[in-house]
């Protein structure tokens, strides 16, 4: 073969079709995905971002007022520059749209931080996790725990921090139209199932000045509500609610679940849920609040909510996701209730189901 023939050979080629251009870029990008976020990880603790949010800046400048070396400052603005969260104009480096959002957008930091403290060295177990059952992510990086719940106060201060941010900023801002909902029927005493820290409580407590509720956690996540909600109206009560021999509280008027259910397998939902109906009440209204998958108008929703169920793989238990609404009614209804009422609500395209027992007309 002549020198020719063989340099034709080895020739990279650019005859390729548009969609597998596409394709090509989109899996090096995937590839790379874990150098991007610690690359915007870096700008943000290293103060970089915070600089150019405030004003365009040269090497020098950014070298200088963030105290990092020349390499470093130079390195990483190559990554940022080409996935687009920097630009460079007249050698100042300034924030495009995207480098804002992870200052600026509220829902961006704390599923960022959520990703970083809690996730990212767990998200290396996921094959793991998956053949076990279990959150090996968990286990290997922040404690040989059986779950995430119980070892919530004892975590890093830094990882509940982050945990606890990502978890109150959807939640909380459907508590309002919950509320009104809730009540409309007067109850007399509502019982929140996995209440966590106790802001529902609270909510629930200055919007109706008659009313009791009862927070039910596991015992070791109680502590903390009770420094939350210092009111004689809620009461505390513990319990692991897939233990074989649970015992739930008698209940009546309303219970509440806040992405609750979505902590649990298909087979612990229906057993909860078929609890809840036996330590019911027959007139008990049972309220589900969940972002289902499949109720999404936002595609950004859509593709954070099916990566979150890999943090319930590796970090959180093992076996639980987050569920369409489609799943939701089959577990509802193989407890032995059904749908009465569907509900919208908040920004974040959350759906409260209102539930009542089957027999019930």
């Amino acid at each position: 073969m002549d020198k020719k023939a063989t340099q034709i050979k080895y020739r990279r080629t650019r005859k390729k079709y548009p969609r597998q251009l596409e394709a090509l870029t989109r899996a090096q990008e995937i590839i790379f995905a874990p150098f991007t976020f610690q690359v915007i990880a870096s700008l943000i603790d290293f103060g970089v971002l915070e600089l150019l949010n405030r004003k365009p800046s040269d090497l020098d400048e950014i070298i200088s007022s963030c105290k990092i070396s020349r390499y470093c400052a130079k390195t990483l603005f190559e990554a940022a520059t080409v996935a687009g969260i920097t630009e460079c104009n007249d050698k100042k480096f300034s924030l495009t749209e995207l480098g804002r959002t992870f200052l600026e957008n509220e829902m961006t930091r704390a599923n960022f931080n959520f990703m970083k403290d809690v996730c990212y060295l767990g998200a290396s177990e996921i094959e793991k996790s998956f053949k076990t059952g279990k959150p090996e992510g968990l286990k290997k990086y922040l404690g040989d725990y059986p779950t995430i719940y119980p070892a919530l106060s004892k975590l890093p201060e830094n990882v509940q921090k982050s945990w606890y941010a990502f978890d109150h900023y959807y939640s909380d801002t459907c508590f309002e139209e919950v509320l009104k909902i809730i009540f409309k029927d007067d109850p007399k005493e509502i019982f929140d199932i996995g209440g966590n820290t106790g802001k529902f409580e609270n909510a629930c407590l200055a919007y109706n000045k008659d009313c009791k509720i009862t927070l039910l956690d596991l015992p070791e996540n109680l502590e903390r509500a009770k420094s939350n909600v210092p009111s004689e109206r809620c009461g505390f009560y513990g319990i692991n609610v897939i233990a074989p021999d649970a015992k739930f509280p008698e209940m009546s008027g309303a219970v509440f679940m806040s992405q609750f259910l979505d902590c649990f397998s298909e087979e612990q939902i229906i057993s909860i849920l078929s609890n809840i109906a036996k330590y019911s009440d027959d007139n008990i209204h049972i309220y589900i609040l969940e972002p289902f998958i499949d109720n999404q108008n936002f595609k950004g929703a859509e593709y954070s909510l099916t990566h979150i169920s890999l943090y319930f793989t590796c970090m959180a238990n093992g076996n639980s996701k987050m569920y369409t609404e489609k799943d939701m009614r089959e577990f509802i209804d193989k407890a032995g209730l059904k749908v009465k009422e569907k509900y919208a609500i908040g920004i974040h395209d959350y759906t409260l189901l209102e539930c009542i027992k089957n027999e019930v007309v």
